[in-house]
């Protein structure tokens, strides 16, 4: 039996997101429970795991809950050794482990300002002083984990970490809110957009209908600045070129058509998360590729 990972909604919870890509990107083994951190039922959700209170938590696959995204990176390094979650360096794995810990606590200004809202981009925002200050001190430990130990690759330590996920959401916040950074913060922002596990993430988040209060700032919007997805759109009917979801394996009932071709999902929230980027899903890409 694999690990239980309950998260919150995905528009929103910047949290639940670093909790995701710990498995997801790594390709660790986990089923995930949306918990209902804006519906109302959180604490209901939350009540099997008895200590948690907050998203995203984790039950083990031995049973022991986890409740803190510390902990649950810790526990993860233990049992999956070969999964590269962190750098193989020790200098840079004790460098990669600071970073997490300074995201872990710090920053305030950047989250309490920029709520992460991965669904929209606004225009024309901003940015206090204390956000700025936050960006530049980000931008500075970023420069030296890639001066020290980047190589020529996007990411912080050469390969991708667990230091990238946790700042996953402050590359989502920078894009969202039109954040002024440097061209090589830029640079690292766009390889996270890019990445399959966060374009995976946001094509579920945009399937989400709740839209809280406290995110819509009344600002112009503009197009979301990461890769441009597929044109498909939905269709009637249910002739496709396949007979089966490519999720599920069940019998095709909702059908989408992308570049003239038509192709089947089981139920709609299959289509609807496909049509978002149908590139985020490679179970998919393989009928579209065939």
């Amino acid at each position: 039996m694999s690990d239980e990972t309950f998260i919150g909604d995905r528009s929103y919870s910047s949290w639940s997101l670093r909790g995701w890509l710990m498995y997801h990107a790594f390709g660790i083994d986990h089923r995930f429970k949306m918990v209902g951190l804006y519906s109302g039922t959180m604490q209901d959700d939350l009540a099997p795991l008895g200590i948690a209170r907050t998203v995203p938590a984790v039950r083990t696959d031995a049973g022991v809950v986890l409740t803190d995204t510390i902990s649950i990176a810790e526990t993860l390094v233990e049992r999956n050794p070969d999964a590269g979650l962190w750098p193989a360096d020790p200098a840079a794995r004790a460098m990669a482990r600071n970073l997490v810990a300074e995201m872990h606590s710090g920053f305030g200004a950047l989250r309490g300002d920029c709520p992460m809202n991965i669904r929209t981009s606004w225009a024309d925002f901003a940015p206090s002083d204390a956000v700025r200050r936050d960006l530049a001190r980000i931008e500075q430990l970023w420069a030296h984990a890639r001066d020290h130990f980047g190589g020529d690759g996007p990411w912080l330590f050469g390969a991708y970490s667990l230091a990238d996920a946790f700042y996953a959401p402050v590359a989502a916040r920078i894009a969202g809110y039109g954040l002024p950074v440097s061209e090589a913060a830029a640079a690292y922002v766009a390889a996270h957009l890019a990445h399959p596990s966060f374009r995976r993430w946001r094509a579920l988040a945009l399937t989400e209908t709740i839209e809280p209060p406290q995110y819509q700032l009344g600002l112009a919007t503009r197009d979301w600045p990461g890769p441009v997805p597929l044109a498909a759109h939905a269709v009637e009917g249910t002739d496709s070129e396949n007979t089966v979801c490519p999720y599920s394996g069940d019998p095709v009932t909702h059908v989408m058509e992308l570049d003239g071709r038509q192709f089947g999902f089981c139920n709609a929230h299959c289509r609807a998360k496909t049509i978002n980027d149908p590139e985020a899903f490679p179970e998919f890409m393989a009928i579209y590729h065939s």
